[in-house]
This record gives C-alpha cells, structure tokens and sequence, in this order.
C-alpha cells in the first residue's frame, strides 16, 4: 500500500461568513412606533377618505327614477315639463276621482306612440323609403326603422323582405312632447277639421289616429317633400276599457267629437 493510499483523509473546515453577511434583518417597529410617522399620516387619510365616502350615500342626495330622497326621509316627485306636467298635475287625479281607483297605479296613462306609414308605392320606387324615413325622422326627432314584407304576393309583386313601410315607437318624453304637437299644432291646421271620431278604439282603450298628409307638421317644408304621404298614429294606453282610454284622451287634450 503506498503512502498516499495510507495517508488519512482529513476534512478542511468550512469557512465561517464574515460577520458584515450574517447581519440580522432591522427590527420590526412596535405598535407604538409604527403609528407616528409620514406613512401612517397618509393611510389615516386615506382611510378617513373612505369613511366619507361611504356615509355620503346615506346622509341623502339624488336618486335613480326620476325622484329626489331628501335627508328627512321624505320623497320628492320629479318635475316635469308640458303635457307630461300636465298629465302629472291635473289627468291623474280626475281619473282616480271619477273612477275611484284605489291603486294610484291602476289609473290609465300613455304607454307607448306608435307612428307608422305605409309604402306601397316603394315597389316600383326605391327613394321613396328613403323620403318617407326622412319625414318621419324631422316629424318625431327619432330614427324611424323600415319594415319589410313577411311574405310573398304574387298579384302586387311583392316578395318577402321588401320594404313596404316605416315607423317610429316613442316613449318617454319625447312622446309626450309628439302628443303635445299633434294636439295643440298638427291637428287644427287639417282644413275643415270638425273633431276626432271615437270609433277608432279597439276595445281595450287604445286609440289610432289616422292623417291624410305629413304636411299638418309644422316641421314639414312643402318645397322639400316629394309627395304627400298618410300617417298612421297608434296611441297605445294602459287602459283596460275604451271608457277610461277615452277619458284619459279627453282630459290630455284631444278633440273629439261631440256625441
């Protein structure tokens, strides 16, 4: 055996780290210390300011809806402007007076106005859907939608999906004021205009209106249209009888016949 295989092996002693490497990490501050400071300033405003916020809600302010909460608890009702006001103000209560509604939301209102017109006329010529959604869009103040052929007919050669007419669905206020402008401006420049009869109600309150011309609306330039063209109103309500449809008509203003 030789004398390197003799030889003991002996193990070499690691060094230790120096003691710049095996500094301890700074202390952690104490629950005292840690509150004073420019950090802790700014996270109490910053906390402060989310406590302000969140009790802003419920010292009172506007609400969704249409109405105001005030900070009494009490409910304000929202103003409104024209026949809206009007129906509001004067229409509800008649109706519930005379016919005894104990539910104020059973009393009748306008739920929806629908302005149609037919183009029959768009089969041979296409601008003339073209002319009619433009007096529909100056009439109303709403983009009117085409509406198209549901099947084919032979005799008028009409296939399905083409444009026979243009409406208009207003809600809101924007229907009020259309409402406002046929009553009080469209309807008295018809020429010997004597009233609306009442037979066009369907049964369950709800009204149509037909007119001859667009030209009725102020809005309309004589100059400008290429024909004159019907329209069609359809005054949809939340009647239940053509007697309350009636009456809530009456009391907004429309002309009617005298029976």
């Amino acid at each position: 055996m030789s004398d390197e295989q003799a030889a003991p092996r002996t193990r070499t002693p690691r060094a230790k780290a120096p003691a710049e490497k095996a500094a301890t990490k700074p202390r952690a501050p104490k629950r005292d210390e840690a509150a004073t400071g420019p950090m802790a300033t700014s996270e109490a405003a910053a906390a402060e300011a989310i406590e302000a916020e969140e009790a802003a809600p419920k010292a009172g302010g506007a609400r969704t809806g249409g109405g105001q909460r005030r900070g009494n608890g009490s409910f304000q009702k929202p103003e409104y402007s024209g026949l809206r006001q009007r129906y509001h103000d004067e229409v509800q209560p008649a109706l519930q007076r005379e016919f005894g509604y104990a539910n104020p939301m059973q009393i009748p209102r306008v739920d929806k106005v629908i302005v149609n017109v037919g183009l029959g006329e768009a089969i041979q010529n296409a601008k003339a859907v073209d002319a009619a959604v433009g007096d529909l869009a100056i009439i109303t103040g709403q983009r009117p939608i085409v509406t198209r052929a549901r099947r084919s007919i032979a005799q008028f050669r009409l296939r399905t999906g083409m444009p026979i007419g243009a409406k208009v669905t207003l809600r809101g206020q924007r229907m009020y004021d259309f409402l406002e402008r046929t009553l009080s401006l469209a309807l008295p420049r018809i020429r010997d205009f004597r009233g609306i009869p009442t037979r066009s109600f369907d049964g369950r309150g709800n009204f149509s209106l037909g007119l001859r011309e667009q030209l009725v609306y102020p809005e309309i330039d004589y100059d400008k249209i290429d024909r004159l063209r019907g329209l069609e109103v359809s005054i949809v309500t939340t009647a239940r009888t053509d007697e309350e449809g009636l009456k809530l008509l009456q009391l907004m203003g429309m002309p009617f016949q005298a029976t």
